[in-house]
């Protein structure tokens, strides 16, 4: 058994894994050791659901001194998850689940879909000021985006598609559960793309192992400029998951005429996103690309892929990790992969008794392209205590 965490070799900054370094891909040491030899780099943290990225691996944390590189948030700013447990239990579910799908899938806009008009929170119980502090910021956003204003405010309380999801599941004491992932939609992404482009020309930037890295640094206006556009997008990610819960739990209450349904306080956590910390006594801007942080007493929602269940956890605060944990399960192959190796029949039997899509449209999100997510969670048992296991029996994709 492995004793964690494991020092990366050949890293110029302190790398430690949460991750046997013979588990994993060499390109993905490759990219991390590229992480570790930027100046700015103080150290990095790796979880056990890490592969390959964009410039900056899947399932890094790290941390930099006066500089941070967009490519080490990802493009969806802003991307995390959501969840909430309900007072329904199991039996009060029915045989056919299909409904409850149908109704979740009338409410919330998947895949390229957004609601034909802005969503307003008031109508949904939510508090109207972030939602309005959003807009009113719009026009402040860099990198000429203003034609995307209504497009952005249609797309709010949207899904997406990809790894993106709404689950109905159920815990161990058969407490039904809703939960979703999402992140900062098209605008998020067209913020993060301009912004990449941008470091990429700057001088400082020439000489980088990998210009996908390209950084920004401390009192310059490029960095001004992407911290400004950054916590946007982090907030509407935000915004969009509270909104689409709201839907949600109103499209599981229309499933449910006449009967009282009560929500707990909902969970809600980032895995694509910017912070400022302090690590070993120091002012850091840390970037958490496929990690949620996990601090002592944090709550956090690690999912797993569609049909192989999900973990409710509590952070410890570990010092060690830059309290953080994993964000999911963690691709073991490629989308591409996927495709070519598993076929229809494959994700029918990966998701039997899970009432969801199971067309060739979904193939790169089957079971058997993920991680063991029980392996995931026995990694870091230093790093968060589980609250809760779920099992999916509802999962919509886009």
């Amino acid at each position: 058994m492995t004793d964690y965490p494991v020092l990366l070799s050949g890293a110029r900054a302190p790398t430690f894994m949460w991750a046997a370094e013979h588990e994993v891909d060499s390109a993905v040491l490759d990219q991390l050791r590229n992480i570790a030899a930027l100046p700015w780099v103080h150290g990095v943290r790796v979880m056990p659901d890490v592969h390959l990225g964009k410039g900056a691996t899947v399932g890094s944390v790290i941390a930099m001194r006066d500089a941070v590189s967009p490519a080490a948030v990802g493009v969806d700013i802003g991307c995390g998850m959501e969840g909430v447990r309900t007072s329904l239990r199991a039996g009060d579910l029915p045989a056919d689940l299909g409904g409850i799908r149908a109704s979740i899938e009338r409410a919330v806009p998947v895949g390229f879909r957004a609601h034909d008009e802005a969503v307003d929170p008031a109508r949904l119980g939510l508090n109207t000021s972030e939602w309005q502090d959003l807009w009113r910021r719009f026009g402040e956003l860099h990198g000429g985006v203003s034609s995307l204003e209504s497009k952005a405010g249609k797309q709010l309380g949207t899904l997406g598609g990809g790894n993106h999801f709404i689950e109905v599941c159920l815990d161990e004491n058969d407490a039904v559960w809703l939960m979703l992932h999402s992140g900062s939609r098209h605008i998020g992404n067209r913020l993060a793309e301009q912004h990449i482009a941008a470091a990429r020309e700057l001088p400082h930037n020439q000489d980088l192992p990998d210009r996908d890295l390209a950084v920004f640094v401390s009192d310059t206006p490029q960095m001004a400029a992407y911290r400004h556009d950054l916590f946007w997008a982090q907030e509407y990610a935000r915004v969009n998951r509270r909104i689409m819960l709201a839907l949600t739990m109103r499209a599981l209450r229309d499933c449910f005429t006449g009967r009282r349904i009560d929500f707990d306080e909902p969970i809600s956590c980032h895995h694509n996103y910017v912070a400022e910390e302090t690590i070993d006594g120091q002012p850091m801007l840390v970037t958490r690309k496929g990690a949620i942080r996990a601090g002592k007493g944090d709550m956090g929602l690690i999912p797993g892929s569609m049909g192989t269940g999900s973990y409710v956890v509590r952070g410890l605060g570990s010092d060690d990790s830059f309290q953080s944990a994993a964000h999911g399960a963690g691709r073991r192959m490629s989308r591409n992969k996927a495709k070519k190796t598993f076929g229809s029949r494959d994700l029918r039997e990966q998701t039997s008794g899970v009432e969801c899509r199971k067309d060739d449209g979904v193939l790169d999100e089957i079971p058997g392209a993920y991680k063991d997510i029980d392996s995931v969670i026995d990694a870091q048992t230093a790093l968060v205590e589980v609250v809760a296991r779920l099992r999916q029996v509802v999962c919509v994709k886009g």
